[in-house]
C-alpha cells in the first residue's frame, strides 16, 4: 500500500489496531492528525510530581478539566528491547541506564529518616540533666504537679547512669519512659529501676544492646516486676487496659499522660488502631462497649489472639453496636474468608477498607484496603545497571509483533516515557493506555511504536491521573495475587494457601505398579511383505533403511503413520487415515509432553518426590507459588526460578529470575510454569550439562517401555555462574545449542569416562537412578491417564535430566518426537557392554522395538 494520506486509509490499515487498543472511534481523527507529526502535547495538561518521599511518580492533570473521550495523547517509548538484550543494551547504550534510572526513580541513594536523625541531633545538644528539667517545666506548664511523661531518647545512657538518674525516687508517678536508642545492656539494672516505678504504664527499651542479649527474659520479667505496665516496647502486655487502649486511641498522650482514676477516659473513642501490638487475648474488661460505646473503626491487625477462638472474637464485636469498619488479618483469628467475617459480623460496611457490598457482590474471600507500593529495593552495593534491571518490573509492558505470516516467537517489553511511566494504579481508572504501531507506509516495515492514552473519566485539574495495571484481568484470572507484582499483598494469606497446598502433596503417593506380561507383539505382515510407512521427518525418511519397512507418500496406504504433527479427528478424515493404522503418539500424552501437565501428572500419583523441582503453573496456582516465594524468602533459603512456557522448545521465552516481580509479569507473555532453578547443578568441566534419553512406549495397560541404550550429553559453552548478569547469558545457563550457536559435541563414552575422573563417581549407579526416575514418570502417567492406552500407537519421546550436584537426577521435561539428529549423526558406545551402535541404524531398531518386537540396543524398564 501507498503512504498513508488520508482518516479512511489510517483507518483500513490500522483497523485492528484501533479495535484491540479500545480507542473511540470518536477519536480516531484526532490520533490520525497527532501521529505523523509526533504531537507530544502531554506536557500542557499533565505535570510530573514525586510521591513516596521520591521513590515514585505521579502524574497529575492541570488543566482546568478534561472529559472522557474528549482527547488522546500520544506516549513515546523511551526503552524497547527483547528481554535476553535488557543487560547488554543499559550497559552500552549511552544515557539509556541514565534516563532509566531517573524515570524508575533509582539513581540516587534512599536518605536515611531526617525526623529521626533531627531528634538525636537536638538530644545530643542537650545533657540528660538538663532534658529532664526541660521536661518537669513542661509539665509544670501543663498543669500537672509531677512528671508523668518522659522521652530519654539517643542520650548514650548506660547501666551505671541509668542507676545514678534515680528516677523512680525523683518521679513516682511516672506513666511512661522511653529509653530508646540507647546504651544499656543489663537486664538486671533495668529490672531493678523499672520495678520501682508504682504506677508505671508504658516502657520502651527499642535500639538498646539490652535486647539483643536478653529479649525474651525481659518480655517475660518486666511485666511480671512492674503489675501495672500495660505497654512494653509498643506490645501489650497481658496486663493492658484502660490506659493502653487510650494509648492506641489517641486519648493519653505525652501533652494528656491520663489518670487511672478517670471514670469512662475511653468513652469518646470512635476509632482504635490496635494493630501490631502482640495482643494475644481481646477479652479484657477494659475492651467493652461499655468503655468506648461509640467505637465504629477497629484495627486489629498484626496480632495474633492465640488465647482467643474465632467463635468468641465474633461474640466480643458484636457487641459494639456502631462498629462499621474493620481491618483484621485474612486469613488470621477470624479465619480465612472475608465473605464468612461479613455474614458474621453483619453490621460492617467496610473490612479492609473495601466497601462489604462489593465483598459479598464478587464473592472474594481476601481482601485488603489500599496496598502499598512494591517499591525498588535499593542495595548500596548494585551499580546503577543493576538498580534499573530489578526496577524496571515495576514500569514495563509488553507486546508481541505479528505479521499474515507468523507471529514473532519472542515478545518485546518496552518503558513509556516519563509522562507514562508516572501513571499509577487504580482499580477504577480515570485513563486507558494502549499500545500502538503506526504504518506511515502502510506495512510492518515502516511500524513506530507509541502508546496512547486517554480520558476514560471526567478530571478536575489537581486530580491523579492512574490507569489499570491489569486492565481486563479480573479474578477468574488471579487479579489479586498479580497485583503482588507492583504492590504489598498480604503475604500471610499466600503462605496459608502454599501450606495447604503442600499438605496435599504430602499426602499424595503410590507404590509401582504391578509388573504384567508384554500384549504388543510384531506386526509384521504374515504374506512377508513390507510394512508401509508414511513420514514428514526427513530423519526417518533418510534413516530408515531396513527391508521391513517401506516409505509411502499415500498416508492412507500407510501401515504405520510417523509424523511430527499432530493427529486428530480432523487430520484423520483430511487425509484418510483409520483406526487400522498404527500411529506414533498416544491419546492424552498431552499429560507428559506439555510441562505444565507433566507436572500434574506427577504430583498427582507421588506429591513431591525428589527428582521434581517444585513446579507451579502460573496459570492456576499464582497463589501457592507465591506463598512458596515468600516461605523461602523469610527462611533465607535461594529464591532462583526458571520460568518455561508450556509447549515452546528450544527454551524459547525461557528466563531465569529471582525477583518476584519479574516472574508474575512474565505471565503476560503466555503461559509458563515456573520451577524451582537447580542453582547448583552437577558441572562437566565447569559447565552446565543436561542428558537426552529416548524412550520408545508400546503400551500403557500394561505399561511397556524401553530405554535406548544411547544417550547423549547435551552442554552449556560458557562456565557455569551465578553472576547475577550471567542470568541474561543463554550460552552460560542453556545446553541446547544446535540452533544457529555453536555446537560442543562430546561422545557419550568420552563424557562418561572423564566425568567419573572429575567426580570420582561411578555413572552406572547415576544411571541406575535416571532409569529409575524414567519408569516412574511414565508410571504415573499410566495410574493418573489409563485413558492414554491404544493398541494401535507406538511412540518415542525424549526424556531430558539434569543432575544436581550430589548428581540426584532431575526430570526437566519429555518431548514427542523428538530431534534424533545426533544419534543418526555419530556412532555411539553403549553403557553397559561398550558395543558401538552405528548412527545410521538408530531408525532401523527404533522400529524394530516399536513394530517387529525387537530388543536390540534398547533396554526395557
Amino acid at each position: 500500500m501507498q503512504k498513508i494520506k488520508s482518516l479512511d486509509d489510517f483507518v483500513e490499515v490500522h483497523g485492528i489496531l484501533l479495535a484491540a487498543s479500545g480507542l473511540p472511534q470518536k477519536l480516531y481523527s484526532r490520533l490520525f492528525h497527532k501521529l505523523p507529526s509526533d504531537t507530544f502535547d502531554g506536557g500542557t495538561h499533565f505535570q510530573i510530581e514525586p510521591c513516596d518521599d521520591g521513590r515514585r511518580r505521579s502524574l497529575v492533570l492541570t488543566s482546568e478539566s478534561m472529559h472522557v473521550d474528549s482527547d488522546v495523547f500520544l506516549v513515546d517509548h523511551a526503552w524497547t528491547f527483547r528481554l535476553p538484550d535488557a543487560c547488554k543494551q543499559l550497559q552500552e547504550i549511552p544515557g539509556l541506564a541514565e534516563r532509566m534510572g531517573s524515570l524508575m526513580c533509582v539513581d540516587t541513594d534512599v536518605e536515611g529518616n531526617a525526623g529521626e536523625e533531627e531528634v538525636t541531633e537536638k538530644n545530643e545538644d542537650l545533657s540528660v540533666d538538663q532534658i529532664i528539667e526541660s521536661e518537669t517545666r513542661y509539665a509544670a506548664e501543663k498543669g500537672y504537679d509531677t512528671l508523668r511523661w518522659l522521652e530519654l531518647e539517643g542520650l548514650g545512657i548506660a547501666d551505671d547512669s541509668l542507676e545514678s538518674l534515680h528516677l523512680p525516687s525523683k518521679f513516682q508517678d511516672l506513666l511512661a519512659l522511653s529509653l530508646i536508642g540507647n546504651k544499656i545492656e543489663s537486664a538486671d539494672v533495668v529490672i531493678q529501676e523499672v520495678m520501682k516505678f508504682k504506677n508505671l504504664k508504658a516502657l520502651w527499651l527499642n535500639d538498646n544492646p539490652v535486647l539483643q542479649k536478653s529479649e525474651h527474659l525481659m518480655a517475660d520479667e518486666i511485666p511480671q516486676a512492674c503489675p501495672s505496665l500495660e505497654i512494653y516496647n509498643s506490645c501489650f502486655t497481658p496486663n493492658y487496659g484502660l490506659w493502653a487502649l487510650g494509648f492506641c486511641g489517641d486519648i493519653f498522650t505525652k501533652d494528656y499522660p491520663g489518670c487511672v482514676q478517670q471514670d469512662q477516659p475511653l468513652c469518646n473513642v470512635t476509632s482504635l488502631d490496635l494493630s501490631n501490638r502482640a495482643i494475644h487475648n481481646l477479652v479484657n474488661k477494659a475492651f467493652s462497649v461499655d468503655e468506648m460505646p461509640l467505637l465504629s473503626h477497629l484495627d486489629i491487625r498484626g496480632n495474633p489472639l492465640s488465647q482467643n477462638s474465632v467463635g468468641e472474637l465474633f461474640e466480643i464485636l458484636r457487641f459494639f453496636p456502631s462498629l462499621s469498619s474493620l481491618e483484621v488479618d485474612i486469613p488470621g483469628p477470624l479465619g480465612s474468608s472475608a465473605v464468612k467475617i461479613l455474614e458474621s459480623l453483619p453490621n460492617l460496611s467496610l473490612l479492609n477498607g473495601v466497601d462489604t457490598a462489593k465483598i459479598l457482590e464478587n464473592g472474594k474471600h481476601v481482601v485488603d484496603s489500599v496496598l502499598e507500593p512494591r517499591l525498588p529495593e535499593l542495595n548500596p552495593e548494585d551499580n546503577l545497571v543493576d538498580r534499573v534491571l530489578g526496577a524496571m518490573w515495576l514500569y514495563m509492558m509488553t507486546y508481541r509483533l505479528a505479521d499474515e505470516e507468523k507471529i514473532d516467537e519472542t515478545s518485546l517489553w518496552y518503558v513509556m516515557d516519563e509522562l507514562g511511566s508516572a501513571l499509577t494504579h487504580s482499580d477504577a481508572p480515570n485513563f486507558k493506555v494502549a499500545p500502538f504501531l503506526f504504518m506511515p507506509s502502510g506495512n510492518l516495515d515502516s511500524a513506530v511504536s507509541y502508546s496512547i492514552m486517554w480520558p476514560i473519566k471526567n478530571c478536575q485539574r489537581g486530580d491523579e491521573c492512574t490507569r489499570d495495571f491489569l486492565s481486563g484481568i479480573g479474578e477468574d484470572k488471579q487479579r489479586s495475587a498479580r497485583l503482588t507484582a507492583w504492590f504489598q499483598t498480604p503475604e500471610k494469606y499466600f503462605i496459608h494457601e502454599f501450606e495447604k497446598y503442600q499438605q496435599k502433596l504430602q499426602a499424595k503417593a503410590f507404590d509401582s505398579l504391578p509388573f504384567k506380561p508384554s500384549v504388543s507383539r510384531s506386526i509384521r505382515h504374515s504374506d512377508g511383505s513390507p510394512l508401509l510407512v508414511h513420514t514428514d521427518l526427513p530423519q526417518v525418511e533418510e534413516f530408515l533403511t531396513r527391508p521391513e519397512f517401506l516409505l509411502t507418500n499415500e498416508p492412507k496406504d500407510a501401515d504405520i503413520i510417523w509424523t511430527s504433527m499432530q493427529v486428530d479427528e480432523e487430520l484423520k478424515r483430511a487425509v484418510g487415515i483409520t483406526d487400522d493404522q498404527y500411529i506414533n503418539q498416544f491419546p492424552f500424552e498431552a499429560c507428559l509432553v506439555m510441562k505444565h501437565h507433566l507436572a500434574v501428572t506427577i504430583q498427582m500419583a507421588y506429591g513431591s518426590p525428589k527428582w521434581l523441582q517444585p513446579t507451579y503453573n502460573l496459570e492456576t496456582q499464582l497463589t501457592e507459588f507465591i506463598g512458596d516465594y515468600c516461605v523461602r524468602k523469610r527462611d533465607q533459603l535461594d529464591n532462583l526460578w526458571i520460568l518455561k512456557p508450556w509447549n515452546m522448545a528450544r527454551t524459547i521465552d525461557t528466563s531465569i529470575t529471582d525477583n518476584l516481580s519479574a516472574i508474575i509479569r512474565m505471565m503476560e507473555t503466555g503461559p509458563k510454569i515456573c520451577q524451582k532453578y537447580i542453582e547448583h547443578p552437577a558441572l562437566f568441566q565447569g559447565k552446565k550439562f543436561d542428558l537426552r534419553y529416548i524412550v520408545l512406549l508400546r503400551s500403557i495397560d500394561p505399561l511397556e517401555i524401553y530405554l535406548t541404550d544411547i544417550f547423549w550429553v547435551r552442554l552449556s559453552n560458557n562456565p557455569y555462574s551465578l553472576e547475577k548478569h550471567s542470568f541474561f547469558e543463554y550460552e552460560t545457563h542453556f545446553t541446547v545449542m544446535n540452533y544457529g550457536r555453536k555446537l560442543n559435541h562430546k561422545s557419550t563414552a568420552e563424557f562418561v569416562r572423564e566425568f567419573e575422573q572429575e567426580h570420582n563417581v561411578k555413572w552406572l549407579d547415576i544411571h541406575k537412578k535416571v532409569k529409575q526416575l524414567i519408569r516412574e514418570v511414565f508410571e504415573a502417567a499410566a495410574l493418573m491417564h489409563p485413558e492414554m492406552q491404544s493398541p494401535k500407537s507406538r511412540a518415542m519421546y525424549g526424556v531430558d535430566v539434569m543432575l544436581d550436584s550430589s548428581f540426584q537426577p532431575k526430570i526437566l521435561e519429555v518431548t514427542y518426537c523428538p530431534d534424533c539428529m545426533r544419534a543418526c549423526t555419530y556412532d555411539m558406545k553403549t553403557m553397559e557392554g561398550e558395543v558401538t551402535v552405528k548412527g545410521r541404524d538408530f531408525f532401523n531398531y527404533v522400529f524394530g522395538c516399536l513394530f517387529l518386537d525387537e530388543t536390540a540396543h534398547v533396554t526395557p524398564l
